[in-house]
């Protein structure tokens, strides 16, 4: 199951008690997973069309508390390509169809005059609690979450531009930055930064889901800064394995070229300590000579021994 199943899954067991709550989600879900039919006489009816049933369900319960209408679930089934199956709900009654239209603000009648409305109504999403509501509702209806593990990606998709618009605006009223784009026919309102869309589970009760985000992020955040220490230790270990190595190509230049007798007595000693014990750090070395020195010590020495052997070659 997909991060954003897993998510509508936790969001469509939330039980909201406050009518005006219930009819905010409802009207979401309708503008983004629903459909219109213009049936005889002028009627209108509507059916949301989903592939997760916990969303089917979740707004077969709210019908049916808010309207006490009894709507039907049909299961789709699609074989092709192993997708997953859609789950229609549907009114057969079309007066309870219109009074549902009419109670979430799609539907407005005037005489034998239908007006249509996608937008957003604001005595809907009036509250705090509704306009929470109402996110959810669109999350459930039509959006997606990357997987974590991967992206920080969060987007709602809608047919109408004003309701889009509407979307985006009543997601800023929280900060977080929601922007739109058109993709074909659709447009997507989107959120990128991981931060918000944290917010926006926490606003809309995904609980869960933000914890499972928040964890994730935290190891990703633990595995960086491992890395981080390891190339720099492995950037720290390469430079002091080719810096052994040249001081032991210089000190058999000089080896070879004039002997190593030439050298000043405290380099010679250094020199022959370093050709004993190439894989010897400074500190190690330092330990070795008949005097032992610090490590800034023998690091002064071994550059002196460096400048020795380049003068030799010029």
């Amino acid at each position: 199951m997909s991060f954003s199943s897993r998510t509508k899954g936790e969001l469509a067991r939330i039980n909201l008690n406050e009518k005006c709550c219930q009819l905010a989600e409802l009207a979401a879900l309708v503008r983004m997973c629903g459909s219109l039919h213009l049936q005889g006489h002028r009627k209108l009816s509507f059916d949301l069309t989903t592939e997760n049933a916990a969303v089917a369900r979740k707004a077969f319960r709210i019908i049916k508390r808010l309207f006490s209408l009894q709507a039907e679930v049909i299961v789709r089934r699609n074989t092709r390509l192993k997708k997953n199956n859609h789950y229609l709900v549907s009114i057969n009654h079309l007066s309870g169809s219109e009074d549902i239209l009419g109670e979430i603000g799609i539907l407005k009648r005037d005489g034998n005059f239908l007006d249509i409305d996608i937008s957003i109504p604001k005595e809907i999403v009036t509250k705090n609690c509704c306009k929470r509501a109402y996110l959810r509702g669109a999350f459930l209806g039509a959006a997606s979450i990357s997987d974590p593990e991967k992206t920080y990606h969060l987007e709602f998709v809608t047919n109408s531009i004003k309701h889009s618009k509407g979307l985006e605006s009543l997601l800023n009223t929280f900060d977080l930055k929601a922007k739109t784009i058109k993709r074909k026919e659709s447009y997507v309102v989107y959120l990128k930064e991981g931060d918000k869309i944290i917010d926006l589970l926490n606003i809309i009760g995904a609980h869960k889901a933000l914890l499972d985000i928040e964890n994730i992020r935290i190891l990703k955040s633990m595995r960086n800064s491992v890395n981080r220490v390891v190339n720099c230790e492995t950037a720290n270990l390469t430079k002091v394995v080719n810096a052994a190595i040249r001081q032991v190509q210089k000190i058999e230049f000089i080896k070879q070229t004039v002997g190593l007798h030439k050298l000043p007595d405290n380099l010679r000693e250094v020199a022959e300590t370093r050709l004993n014990n190439r894989e010897a750090s400074l500190k190690e070395l330092g330990k070795m000579l008949s005097i032992p020195i610090g490590k800034s010590g023998i690091n002064h020495r071994l550059r002196k021994i460096e400048e020795f052997a380049d003068k030799l070659k010029s």
